[in-house]
Parts: structure tokens; C-alpha cells; sequence
């Protein structure tokens, strides 16, 4: 008795809180009209249209209002929307040829569809100066249902070709707790049901495609009804090419300056060098403020910055080689001076050599004094005529012999790598330098426009 006692006051409990619903609704002496208070009594909220009799079906219309933000550091998008569905319920069928607009706050009473947004991070339903909810009953039954929502939708994102990508973003409705068999979703017009892209404005992207898909959500729990608009959207480059790529391009340009300036100017072609550099630097961690720090992306813009900065600190490095090759060679004589010092190192390895030779024809004759004071003193031994001279060690001198030619072919080979003139290699930089830097310009913009 106490499990029915308690079952009939609940009952009771719910029918009063839903009068006092209806009757909150009520204004002022006013009273609903006897066609909505025909279709409310009785009617169940509870349960679905068609409960025993198939799945109902939800047709569905978008109207994309406004596309706020689009970040890559997140990840995703804020969109305002108006999501429009519609659904028959045979218990709302009354006579008449005119449909009934009831106020948004009315929907309380009735059963509306479990629709969500997937991939949603944060979404509210705006409810200034009341909840934007529009309800509209049409005789046969038809009710139609609107929403304005604003949310956060997760986008999955490329950005290998930034900022010259293209990016495909998704927004799908599914069904939280109604499978296949309970409802079915579809699209009430193809892909005319998503409607005012065309007038959209965006600060960095202009929608280029957009298509719609139906499908089924699979779930441990069962098969669900999953609707999806797709839409594309490619950067604009005008604003990168504006604060990226002609600064950093410039830059490059500017390092070249110092390939006129005299090698003697040193303070002047260091600072060039070393402001270009630091500029460059800054430059680059710039326009990585507003990217992902993730490092599974070489971007695009990141090639180019590096490109940019490899001809600044090589221009850097040019100078130090010329300035190198200008202290051993400080005046235009550089090479005669050179010819002279290469001279001067001959002669010297000749002196070695004769050194050498010299040291061995001493240490022939005091061998031979000794053969010779050995003999007077009666030991036997062959007469005079009869006596050879000593072989003369030759390996010491034929190892010196190879040696000093093994050191003029290292001399010979490092003549060939010097510069005659040091002052020719900014002449080469000067050609040398914008050349390269076009060509892997049009290396770079061919491949990441057109591939």
C-alpha cells in the first residue's frame, strides 16, 4: 500500500506543477484559448510522436547568422545560428487552415527532439529580452521549432601551406538519447537547408564551398541520426604578404647593402649584419605569437622566415671571409705578395733539404774515418785496392725527399682555393645573392600555391 500511496502522490504532485505551469502562462485575467487548451490536456511530453507506430521524422534547416571567431591556436569556431526543426505530431492535430505561433516558453509542455552539437566545446541559447525560441503548430500537426544558439565548435586544421591553406570545418546535429528506431534526421532541403554564407563577411577567410551530409552516428550504445554541414574556407594572403613577407623580404634586401660598402668600413658592415639578424629574429617570433605552439606544423611561413634569415646570416658570414681573406691581403699586391710568401716557403724547404743532405754526407765521412784508423791499427783485413767503400744509407733521405713533396702538393692545393683579389667576392655576392634569392622564391611560391 505504502508503493501506491507513494506512486498516486507523485502523480498528483506532477499534474498540479503542471497546471501551475500553464496557469503561469496566463496573463492577467486572460485565459489560453480553448484550441491550445484542447491540445495541451492529455498530451504527454514524455513521449515521442509515433510511440508505437515507427520513428519519427525531424527535418532540419540552418541559417547561419554570423561566424565571430576562427582561431588556430584553439582549434576551432564561434558561430551564431538559427537551427530550425520540424516534426509531425499526431496528437497536435486540430481543425483549422491557420497555424498557431505560441510564445517560445510554451515548448515546456511539449516533446521537442534531443538535438546536440557534436563537437560543441561551449554553446548557450541567447535569451535577451526573453529565450530565442520560436513554436509554431500547424493544423496536420506539423510543429515547428527554432533556436538562435551561439557556439564553439572544435575544427580540426592543416596548417602545414599557412597561410596559404584551405580549411574544411564541420557542424553536426545528432540525437542524444533517440537511436534509429526512435528518429530519423534529414536535411528538409539538401544542400539549399543551410542558407546565408553567401552574405557572410569574414576578416581573414572567404567560404568557397559548402555541402551537407546525412549519416549515422555509431555508438557502443546503439546507431544514432547524424546530420553534417560542411564548409571551406580559404585565407586570405594579402594581410601576411602585407605584415610577413614583405618586411622579412626587405630585410634581405637590405643585408645586401653591405656587399657596397668598402671592406674597411667594418663598423658599418657589422652593423648592418648584426641589426638585420636581430630584426630578422624578431620578426620570426612575431608571427608565431598567434599559431599553435606545436611542432608537428612546419608551416609554410616558417619556411620562408628561415629561408630569409639563412641569406641575412650568410651575408653576415660573407663578410667575414672577405674581411679574412683582406687581412692577409691588404692591399691590391695581395697577390704578389703572395707569390713572394709561397716563394719564400720553397726556399726554405730547399734548406731544409740541403740540411738533410748535408747531415748525410757528414755522417758518411766520419764512417769512413773510423773504417779507415780501424785498418792502420794491423787488424786483417782486405788491402787497399782491394777494399770497397761503404753503401751510403739513402732510405733517411728518400723519406725526407717524399716528405717535402707530400708538402708542396698541400701548398699547391691550398694556392688553388685562394682568392687573388679578396675585393671579388662581394663582386660575386653582389650577383650571386639576389639571384639565388629569386630563384627560391619562385621555388617556394610555385610549390605552395600550386601544389
Amino acid at each position: 500500500m505504502t508503493v501506491f500511496s507513494s506512486l498516486f502522490v507523485l502523480l498528483f504532485i506532477s499534474r498540479i506543477l503542471e497546471n501551475s505551469l500553464l496557469s503561469a502562462e496566463v496573463k492577467d485575467g486572460e485565459i489560453l484559448p480553448p484550441t491550445i487548451q484542447k491540445l495541451i490536456k492529455g498530451y504527454n511530453k514524455y513521449l515521442r510522436p509515433f510511440f508505437d507506430n515507427g520513428p519519427v521524422t525531424v527535418g532540419m534547416s540552418l541559417d547561419i547568422a554570423s561566424i565571430d571567431t576562427i582561431s588556430e591556436i584553439n582549434m576551432d569556431y564561434t558561430a551564431t545560428i538559427f537551427l530550425r526543426q520540424r516534426w509531425t505530431d499526431e496528437r497536435l492535430v486540430f481543425e483549422g487552415n491557420k497555424s498557431l505561433s505560441l510564445d517560445g516558453r510554451l515548448v515546456e509542455l511539449l516533446w521537442v527532439p534531443d538535438t546536440f552539437i557534436v563537437d560543441s566545446k561551449k554553446s548557450f541559447l541567447h535569451d535577451i529580452t526573453v529565450e530565442n525560441r520560436l513554436i509554431r503548430i500547424f493544423p496536420n500537426g506539423t510543429v515547428l521549432y527554432a533556436l538562435r544558439i551561439t557556439t564553439t565548435v572544435a575544427c580540426n586544421m592543416d596548417l602545414t601551406k599557412y597561410p596559404m591553406d584551405k580549411q574544411t570545418c564541420t557542424l553536426q546535429l545528432e540525437s542524444w538519447g533517440y537511436n534509429v528506431n526512435d528518429v530519423m534526421f534529414y536535411w528538409a532541403r539538401g544542400n539549399d537547408s543551410v542558407s546565408g554564407l553567401d552574405t557572410l563577411q569574414l576578416a581573414q577567410y572567404t567560404v568557397e564551398d559548402h555541402y551537407t551530409s546525412a549519416s549515422e552516428a555509431v555508438y557502443e550504445t546503439g546507431n544514432y541520426p547524424k546530420l553534417a554541414f560542411h564548409f571551406e574556407l580559404k585565407r586570405s594572403i594579402l594581410y601576411f604578404i602585407l605584415e610577413t613577407y614583405v618586411p622579412s623580404s626587405l630585410l634581405v634586401v637590405l643585408s645586401w647593402v653591405s656587399f657596397w660598402i668598402s671592406q674597411s668600413s667594418v663598423p658599418a658592415r657589422i652593423c648592418i649584419g648584426v641589426t638585420t639578424v636581430l630584426t630578422m629574429t624578431t620578426l620570426m617570433m612575431g608571427a608565431r605569437t598567434s599559431l599553435p605552439n606545436a611542432n608537428c606544423f612546419i608551416k609554410a611561413i616558417d619556411v620562408y622566415l628561415g629561408i630569409c634569415f639563412s641569406f641575412i646570416f650568410g651575408a653576415l658570414i660573407e663578410y667575414a671571409v672577405a674581411h679574412f681573406c683582406t687581412l692577409h691581403h691588404p692591399d691590391c699586391n695581395g697577390a704578389l705578395m703572395y707569390g713572394h710568401h709561397m716563394h719564400d716557403c720553397e726556399e726554405e724547404m730547399n734548406g731544409m733539404l740541403t740540411t738533410i743532405a748535408s747531415n748525410s754526407s757528414r755522417l758518411k765521412r766520419c764512417k769512413d774515418a773510423t773504417d779507415v784508423s780501424t785498418g792502420d791499427g794491423g787488424d786483417p783485413g782486405p788491402s787497399a785496392s782491394e777494399a770497397t767503400p761503404p753503401e751510403v744509407p739513402s732510405e733517411p733521405l728518400n723519406c725526407c725527399s717524399k716528405n717535402i713533396s707530400l708538402l708542396r702538393k698541400i701548398v699547391r692545393s691550398t694556392n688553388c682555393c685562394h682568392v687573388k683579389n679578396p675585393h671579388y667576392i662581394d663582386n660575386y655576392s653582389r650577383l650571386s645573392f639576389p639571384l639565388s634569392f629569386i630563384m627560391v622564391n619562385v621555388l617556394y611560391w610555385t610549390y605552395y600555391l600550386y601544389f
